[in-house]
C-alpha cells in the first residue's frame, strides 16, 4: 500500500491533486461525524433532563432558571425565552397582531428553526462527501489508465507489466473514494436520525408550552 500511494503522489498534478482532495474529504467528514457523534449524544439527554426539570417547576421564572443549569448547550431554553418575548411585544406592530396562539405558534417555530440550524450543521458536507467521493476516485482511475494507455502507445510494444502495476494502482483510486464515502454515508443516516429523534421531542415541548401559555394566559384574564 505503501509503494501505491508513494506511486499516486509521484505522478502528475492531476493525480496528486485528486489524493489530496480525497485525504481532506476523510479528514473533514471524520472530524465532524466524531464531533457531531459527540454533541448530539449529549444533546438527547439535554433534551430529557431540561424539559423534565421544566415541568417540575412551579412557575415560569424557576422553569427558566433551571433551565438555564440544565440546558447548557441552549436547545431547549430558546424556544421559552422566545415565547416570554411576547410580553415585550411592542403594541401596534405586527408582532403583537393576532391572538395568543397565534403570535406563541410563530416565536416558537423562529426559535425552533435556529435550534435545528444548528443540529444540522454539518450534515451537508457529509451528503457532498457520501455523493462525491467514489467520482473524485473514479476520475483518479480513469486518469491513471490514460496514462497507462499512453506510455503504451508511445512505446510501441505491449508487456503486461506495462498496464497490471499502473491500472491497479489507478484502481486504488476507486477504492479510496468508497473508504471515504462510505462512513459519511452511515454518519449521515445515524446522526440524521438522531437530529429527527430531538426535532420530534422539541416540537412535542413546543406545541405543550404554547398550550400552556394560551392557557395561562386565558386564567389570567
Amino acid at each position: 500500500m505503501g509503494g501505491v500511494w508513494q506511486t499516486i503522489w509521484q505522478g502528475d498534478a492531476v493525480s496528486r491533486g485528486v489524493a489530496l482532495l480525497l485525504l481532506a474529504m476523510s479528514v473533514a467528514s471524520w472530524v465532524v461525524i466524531l464531533w457531531k457523534g459527540w454533541l448530539l449524544r449529549r444533546a438527547v439527554r439535554d433534551v430529557q433532563t431540561s424539559t423534565a426539570a421544566f415541568w417540575q417547576a412551579g412557575y415560569l421564572d424557576e422553569a427558566q432558571q433551571r433551565l438555564k443549569t440544565f440546558d447548557p448547550r441552549r436547545l431547549v431554553l430558546p424556544l421559552l425565552e422566545a415565547a416570554r418575548t411576547i410580553e415585550q411585544a411592542a403594541p401596534q406592530t405586527l408582532a403583537a397582531a393576532g391572538d395568543r396562539s397565534q403570535q406563541l405558534t410563530r416565536v416558537l417555530r423562529d426559535a425552533l428553526h435556529r435550534v435545528l440550524h444548528r443540529l444540522q450543521f454539518g450534515q451537508v458536507l457529509l451528503a457532498t462527501v457520501g455523493s462525491t467521493a467514489p467520482f473524485v476516485g473514479l476520475l483518479g482511475t480513469v486518469w491513471g489508465i490514460y496514462h497507462a494507455l499512453t506510455e503504451i502507445g508511445i512505446d510501441g510494444k505491449f508487456r503486461i507489466e506495462q498496464v497490471s502495476g499502473p491500472v491497479g494502482e489507478a484502481l486504488v483510486m476507486t477504492a479510496a473514494g468508497l473508504a471515504v464515502a462510505i462512513p459519511a454515508v452511515l454518519a449521515y443516516n445515524v446522526l440524521g436520525r438522531q437530529i429527527a429523534r430531538i426535532e420530534a421531542d422539541l416540537e412535542g415541548f413546543a406545541r405543550d408550552l404554547r398550550e400552556l401559555l394560551v392557557h395561562h394566559q386565558e386564567r389570567a384574564q
